[in-house]
Parts: structure tokens; C-alpha cells; sequence
């Protein structure tokens, strides 16, 4: 069986909505492997972060050299960089891998607006978007990254081009934070997926919830996901923004504030399996032989 390995730098949500956590579920579900490398710890949940300690760049460094080294690696996601240093460190690493692709969440604010990165760290994005295949920006990433003002779909595609004209990356520039917009009474989101001879727009029905934490991990994870499975960019993307709608209409509802998503999607793993479960407990031969024989 070949399976999509998955290389994950981001950092860790204690709460499992975003980060770490809701990388992994997305690669696993997408039918991929996912390794890591964690560059921060946060102590977190629905209602904010209440701690952040960055985990020492060589610590990270070794991370990676472990899944890339013993592993191999056919694409990279990196969310949460935790320090200025690691981002710098990171991204020579991933200058040396060889056709790999990689999807940069530059992220900077937490969905309860909690500030995930300091302004060194965010200057030192610069080099790391100079090694990414495509970023990820949701519109105040966009701004900060910029210094442009955007206020409506046709100010994220100026700046998602000023973006991209700089870094030479594809931008999949996100429009969640834009005025709503309705079409026949149905409240839209506007993404715009910017590549040098392309520009894509994905209007997608806006899902009412509370529970969208780690949206745009889930996201970028997810087009990682496809491009290291072999998918082209556009059905990676296209697969990526159907799981998030998916996982949103899922929420299990957890927690005081913004909760995860549903990454399961409103499914019990292994609950099919419980036919398998006779009197004299699970037959483990059984299962083995029936997912030998999907396999």
C-alpha cells in the first residue's frame, strides 16, 4: 500500500480544535501519513490560548530530520513557527528537499484572536514564503504581509497578486473576513486561488457555527494532503475546501467558545467493525483479513 507522507511543522493545541492536532486529523482522513514537528506548545481551548512555550530550534530541526531522514517526505505543511530563529532555520531546511511541495499557513492570530506570532517572527516569514509552493493567508494575514488595506474581493486579489509577484507562490487567499455576500439569499465566502497566469474564485456557502476553530489549519493540511497524493493544484484545493465545508456542518460542539470542527465528520471510526465483536470479544484475525483484503 503507498500512502501521502506528510510533513507538519506547526505547533500544538492542547485543546485539539487547531494546530498539531487538527492537522493530523485532516492528513489521516484525506488518506495520508502524517509526521511532525512541533514548534510550540500552547495551552488552549475553545476560549483562547492561555500559554505559549516555543519548543528550541534545533529541537525542531531534529524533528524533521527524523520523518524526513527514515520516512521520505512528498509534501510539507507549516502553520504555528513559535520563533524567529526556527522560521529561519526551517526554511533552509526546506530549501534542500527536491520537488517537495509546500503549503505555508502563515499564521498569526488565533480564531479568539490570541497573537500566535511576534513581529520578528512574522518578518521572518519572508524567507519561508520564498520556499513555499503555496500560502495561505486569510485577509489580516494578507494585510499584515502586505501593508495593504483590503476591503472588498477586488483589494484580496490585489493584494494576493502583490503577494505572489514578491514570493513567487501560488495564493490561496482566503476571504472569510470580507463583508458578507449573498446569492439568492445564501450568505457566501469569496477565496481566491492565485497562481501567474490564473485566478480562481471559490464561492462557498457560509456555515453559520460558533465552531470553526482551526479552519485554516485544517485548509492548508488538507491541500497538502492532495498535493503530495499526487492530486493537481486545483483538485487539491477543490478536495480541501469541500472537507472544511464538511467538517464545519460536523461540529460536535464542544467547549465554551469557538469549538473544533468535525473532523470525522460526524463518524464513528471503527464503528463498522463492531459486527466483528462475537461473544467471545473481538476477532482480530477477522478485521485483519477484511482490511487486507480493502487494501
Amino acid at each position: 500500500m503507498t500512502i501521502a507522507r506528510i510533513l507538519i511543522i506547526a505547533g500544538s493545541d492542547s485543546g485539539g480544535g487547531a494546530g498539531i492536532q487538527a492537522d493530523i486529523k485532516t492528513v489521516t482522513m484525506l488518506g495520508g501519513h502524517a509526521m511532525t514537528a512541533v514548534t510550540a506548545i500552547t495551552a488552549q481551548n475553545t476560549l483562547g490560548v492561555q500559554g505559549v512555550h516555543p519548543i528550541p530550534t534545533d529541537m525542531v530541526l531534529a524533528q524533521m530530520e527524523s520523518g524526513i531522514g527514515d520516512i521520505g517526505v512528498d509534501a510539507v505543511k507549516i502553520g504555528m513557527i513559535g520563533s524567529a530563529d526556527t522560521a529561519a532555520a526551517v526554511a533552509d531546511r526546506l530549501a534542500r528537499l527536491d520537488g517537495v511541495p509546500i503549503v505555508f499557513d502563515p499564521v498569526m492570530v488565533a480564531t479568539s484572536g490570541s497573537v500566535l506570532a511576534d513581529g520578528p517572527t512574522i518578518a521572518a516569514f519572508e524567507r519561508l514564503m520564498r520556499v513555499a509552493t503555496v500560502i495561505t493567508p486569510n485577509l489580516p494575514e494578507l494585510e499584515a504581509l502586505t501593508g495593504l488595506t483590503i476591503a472588498d474581493l477586488d483589494g484580496l486579489e490585489a493584494a494576493a497578486q502583490a503577494l505572489r509577484q514578491r514570493t513567487g507562490a501560488v495564493i490561496m487567499a482566503k476571504g472569510g473576513h470580507l463583508p458578507q455576500q449573498a446569492q439568492d439569499d445564501c450568505p457566501l465566502i469569496h477565496d481566491l486561488l492565485i497562481d501567474e497566469d490564473m485566478v480562481a474564485e471559490y464561492a462557498i456557502q457560509r456555515i453559520e457555527t460558533l465552531h470553526s476553530h482551526g479552519t485554516g489549519c485544517t485548509l492548508a493540511s488538507a491541500i497538502a494532503a492532495g498535493l503530495g497524493a499526487g492530486l493537481s493544484l486545483g483538485d487539491a484545493v477543490d478536495r480541501a475546501e469541500a472537507f472544511v465545508a464538511a467538517a464545519l456542518k460536523a461540529t460536535p460542539e464542544l467547549g465554551q467558545g469557538h469549538g473544533p470542527m468535525g473532523h470525522a465528520l460526524g463518524q464513528t471510526p471503527f464503528y463498522h467493525l463492531l459486527a466483528a465483536q462475537g461473544d467471545d470479544g473481538w476477532d482480530a484475525a477477522a478485521i485483519a483479513a477484511r482490511y487486507s483484503d480493502h487494501a
